[in-house]
Parts: structure tokens; C-alpha cells; sequence
């Protein structure tokens, strides 16, 4: 069983910055691929960022260029770096963690780009 905690959400004006965090519990996290996805009001979640085990990433294209995700195994936490953010990036930002059948969601952090 994995337990994802986000944090680092908040209201930001356009340009700015976030750094999302996405804390795991549970054993194995190395071996899962991590995955950063975003649901706008009114619209289907979609992927955002994905992290495979050994750090092959993958980006919307919308999002290319501005985000970088990361992972600190020995911490069991992985990131999400938003640059130049736009209000269209506007989203509750979920966590996932998958491996094998295995496939968990964290609740989610909201994110708000707005002047």
C-alpha cells in the first residue's frame, strides 16, 4: 500500500512559479513510475508530467519547456517545478504512483494562476 501527500499549491499571478511535492509512504518507491496530472474545472484529468524508475520523464506538450518533475528516492518524493506558469495551467494537481497492477492517486493540491 502507497499513501501519496501533495503540497506546495496556492494562488500565483501569471509568470510565476510553484514547486509541487508529492510525499510517499510505504515500501518500494524506486521502483514505481511517478506521474503529475491536472484537472481543470469542468474538464477531464490529464497527464501532466511522468517520471518513469530509472528518471526517463514525459511531458504534456503544453507544459513543455515550463515544468520539470523530479524524484529523491531516498526521500520518496517526487516534484514539480512550474515556470512562466499561465492561467490555463489553472488545475487541482494530482499525484499517481504506478508498478505492475499496482496504481494509487494522491487527493490533490490546487493551483491557481491569477492575477
Amino acid at each position: 500500500q502507497v499513501q501519496l501527500v501533495e503540497s506546495g499549491g496556492g494562488l500565483v499571478q501569471p509568470g510565476g512559479s510553484l514547486r509541487l511535492s508529492c510525499a510517499a509512504s510505504g515500501s518500494l518507491f524506486s521502483v514505481y513510475s511517478m506521474g503529475w496530472y491536472g484537472q481543470a474545472p469542468g474538464k477531464q484529468r490529464e497527464l501532466v508530467a511522468t517520471i518513469t524508475s530509472s528518471g526517463r520523464t514525459n511531458y504534456a506538450d503544453s507544459v513543455k519547456g515550463r515544468f520539470t518533475i523530479s524524484r529523491a528516492n531516498a526521500e520518496k518524493t517526487v516534484y514539480l517545478q512550474m515556470n512562466s506558469l499561465k492561467p490555463e495551467d489553472t488545475a487541482v494537481y494530482y499525484c499517481r504512483a504506478t508498478w505492475a497492477m499496482n496504481d494509487y492517486w494522491g487527493q490533490g493540491t490546487q493551483v491557481t494562476v491569477s492575477s
